[in-house]
């Protein structure tokens, strides 16, 4: 099986994305980002059902710092603790989540780190910090700093001229959600980012805002290669639609799982929607919208390998031509057929 980041001609341009900034925006730190829109990472505990949103109790998020920089950073966590106003509690509260970060040789270079599942290999690597929180309310609300790191501990990629560093969040014990996010700073007590970083994952386990109407976005890149993609999601709960956008996608329709299964649904990439990102937005249905529904999702391209999701989009969040649209809907009216085509399940209907 090829490997998805190092054999890709694609590669090229993701480097050149990352560290020369063809990217939305600046916060290139903050996880989730606020383009996503989502509120919180969640991880439950391995005793936790997994029909509470929760696959397998490991989530694993890499960041990719240039090797231009030389000065030390921090990877902070907010309300790592599993107590109070934001986690999702049952019963006594009695769970703990164990946040590590994991530098040197394999820890990102190592493909069963870069999977959808913690398979064994997954924190392959040096272990650089580690702490265990369970209910403490000394860090509801708050923040933790792990570091400082110099750029020089993470696992060396020549090929993006990055290094790589790994942070895992696992739920060790218990049956209760935590919810968290991280922002990887330059400062241990404030979050100020870091020139030219960008967090990415291969599967996301995260939170929808209870909000009817709230739309989450999640970036994975397409190079040239790709022709298809298999997206996968978890426990959606009939919580609203999922759609792709992209420059010439508007709205093409996905599979989506309801309580405790896996859907899948394979889409088409089309020449023009390579070298650049996609938009999958989940869209929280207006009607009966969940409250704390946590969704588990990736997806792989057609050889079957996972593909990472960047928190800042490489070169920028995908955007529909609508005039493209407008030609297409005028042709298909000259031939005499309706121009206006929903898409289902990845399917022309």
């Amino acid at each position: 099986m090829k490997d998805p980041l190092f054999t890709k001609l694609g590669t090229i341009a993701i480097v050149v994305a990352i560290l020369f900034g063809s990217t939305s925006g600046t916060k290139a730190q903050p996880v989730p980002a606020d383009d996503e829109n989502i509120p919180f990472l969640v991880t439950f505990g391995k005793a936790a059902p997994t029909s509470h949103g929760d696959d397998d109790f490991v989530q694993i998020f890499f960041l990719m710092v240039p090797k231009t920089v030389k000065t030390p950073f921090y990877v902070r966590v907010f309300d790592p603790d599993v107590s109070g106003e934001h986690d999702e509690i049952y019963n006594d509260g009695d769970t703990k989540t164990k946040f590590s970060v994991y530098g040197g040789a394999k820890a990102y270079s190592n493909p069963k780190a870069r999977e959808s599942d913690p398979v064994a290999g997954y924190d392959s690597g040096t272990l650089l910090g580690s702490k265990t929180f369970g209910f403490d309310t000394k860090y509801d609300n708050k923040w933790y700093t792990f570091g400082p790191f110099n750029p020089t501990d993470g696992d060396s990629d020549n090929k993006q001229n990055a290094y790589i560093f790994k942070i895992i969040a696992e739920g060790i014990s218990g049956n209760d959600g935590n919810l968290y996010r991280y922002y990887f700073s330059t400062y241990p007590d404030k979050n100020t980012r870091i020139e030219g970083a960008n967090a990415f994952t291969f599967e996301y386990t995260f939170r929808m805002p209870d909000k009817a109407g709230s739309v989450c976005h999640l970036y994975p890149y397409i190079d040239q290669e790709v022709t298809s993609v298999k997206q996968s999601n978890f426990d959606w709960d009939d919580d609203g639609v999922m759609k792709i956008i992209s420059y010439e996608k508007k709205g093409e329709w996905v599979s989506m799982s309801n309580e405790n299964n896996w859907v899948e649904s394979k889409h088409i990439i089309m020449e023009k929607e390579r070298n650049a990102s996609l938009d999958f937005q989940f869209v929280k249905g207006s009607n009966t919208p969940k409250e704390n529904n946590n969704v588990c999702f990736y997806i792989r391209n057609q050889y079957g390998e996972f593909m990472p999701f960047y928190n800042i989009p490489i070169g920028g969040v995908p955007k529909y031509k609508y005039e493209l649209d407008m030609i297409e809907n005028l042709r298909a009216k000259e031939r005499g057929v309706d121009g206006e085509r929903i898409f289902k399940n990845g399917n022309d209907k």
